[in-house]
């Protein structure tokens, strides 16, 4: 399947995988550049960093094959497996994010509000019923088992 039929499955779940993409590369790099203010921007900032890499564990499942990680840390992502799940750990990232303006109103917004995109993505996958579905681009769907 390319991406483009992946797109045209009407999947809430492929739009929401897409999406947190986007957020991986969104949050990395808006963490990196409001780390350098000098008030709590900071710790949002180092926030948005480590949802970055929790992220991309969570939305490139081929990750967890091929890097060294714990059992407890792959027990951790293996919970967000479910839409609704996948739905909860964005929003609670985006709210974290939205907290952010009441330090200091910066750029951080726009990863709060992609964040809350995918959120709202996996929601509606959830409320449509339907299934979770990788995008197999993504490593999602018999890729892993293919390096082994």
């Amino acid at each position: 399947m390319t991406i483009a039929e992946e797109f045209r499955s009407r999947n809430f779940s492929i739009y929401g995988q897409w999406t947190g993409v986007l957020c991986i590369f969104l949050c990395f790099a808006l963490g990196i550049a409001n780390i350098f203010h000098f008030n709590l921007l900071i710790i949002f900032s180092v926030i948005c960093l480590v949802c970055a890499f929790i992220i991309i564990f969570i939305e490139i499942p081929l990750l967890l094959r091929i890097c060294p990680t714990s059992p407890a840390f792959d027990g951790f992502i293996r919970r967000f497996e479910t839409n609704y799940m996948r739905a909860a750990i964005y929003l609670v990232m985006s709210i974290i994010q939205w907290i952010s303006i009441s330090v200091d109103p910066s750029s951080l917004i726009a990863a709060a509000v992609v964040l809350l995109f995918a959120a709202a993505f996996y929601a509606l996958a959830g409320v449509k019923g339907q299934t979770f579905q990788g995008s197999k681009t993504l490593g999602g769907q018999g890729v892993a088992q293919m390096i082994i």
